[in-house]
């Protein structure tokens, strides 16, 4: 079961919140074990929340097994030292399946995936969001929009929803988020920058706090330092930790952003965690000229 309360899970989500990978083993099958050192790492760092089944996790690439597997691995492995945030989505059903599954095997709070439905309807996505409430049983909920498609009132009905407690906003719209972090002040939520380092300045300047994180997984420290950078309001320092990862980004965001993982996984393997391949469609292996760039990179963070 849970081991932080809800006032401690939305007090984590202004810190870092870390996107764990998935780790497969050479025959493509998850071994969970692999992620061990990499929470270690991360938690050592300071991390202050860690998510399993999220995007750099591949959730859309894993079986319903292999998420409820993951989330119950990743939940041992942090042994209660930070909250664990469990990845929900894909359709109705298999969300609620897998809320009441990761509230069961030990997350603190969960995390609703926007739904990749290409008919989502502004009342329909209320309703997902209500269905996910009633079969996490009192878990804190972190809605994850990467669009405001759905208009600044479903926006704010969402964020009404008894258990929610966060927003991580990955639409690259700070003017957006500023208006829908107005409209939602009398709420006590998280907004949390849902676009990882590089947009975390401009979301902290209209309001928001914290922000998600794939580079947690290779360097924690550097993610952990452009934290503490924003917090004492110190965007030159923010910004110059900022350009030193930048070109580590740049490398995610290629090929159609379908670089994402395999950049992460790649770097892993290259500091000595192998955490297996990434599946279709993500891009892998990297081409040689991103790969030697990335070696390039890595040796300059020694």
């Amino acid at each position: 079961m849970a081991t932080f309360d809800r006032a401690q899970v939305r007090a984590a989500l202004d810190g870092i919140s870390g996107i764990l990978v998935t780790p497969f083993d050479d025959h493509g099958k998850i071994e969970p074990a692999r992620l061990q050192p990499i929470i270690d790492n991360a938690i050592e760092a300071g991390i202050h929340i860690l998510v399993a089944n999220g995007n750099t996790s591949e959730y859309y690439s894993l079986r319903y097994g292999e998420s409820q597997a993951m989330v119950a691995a990743v939940a041992d492995q942090i042994r209660g030292r930070i909250p664990l945030l469990g990845g929900v989505g894909r359709g109705i059903e298999e969300a609620c399946d897998l809320a009441a599954a990761s509230r069961e095997a030990g997350a603190d709070a969960l995390m609703i995936h926007q739904p990749p439905d290409p008919f989502v309807s502004p009342r329909g996505i209320l309703a997902y969001v209500r269905r996910i409430e009633e079969a996490a049983q009192g878990l804190p909920l972190v809605l994850y929009l990467r669009n405001e498609a759905i208009g600044m009132a479903s926006i704010e009905a969402l964020c009404s929803v008894d258990s929610v407690v966060g927003v991580k906003w990955a639409s690259p719209t700070p003017l957006v988020l500023a208006d829908a972090i107005a409209r939602t002040r009398h709420l006590d939520i998280a907004w949390v920058g849902g676009l990882a380092e590089t947009w975390a300045p401009p979301f902290y300047a209209v309001g928001a706090r914290g922000f998600t994180s794939g580079l947690i997984n290779v360097a924690p420290g550097h993610s952990a330092a452009i934290h503490n950078a924003l917090e004492k309001g110190d965007y030159t320092a923010a910004n110059q930790l900022i350009a030193q990862m930048l070109p580590f980004e740049q490398l995610r965001a290629e090929e159609n952003n379908g670089a994402n993982v395999t950049v992460v996984k790649t770097a892993l393997q290259l500091q000595g965690h192998n955490c297996g391949a990434t599946r279709p469609p993500s891009a892998w292996p990297m081409n040689p000229q991103a790969l030697d760039t990335l070696r390039q990179l890595l040796k300059t963070w020694q």
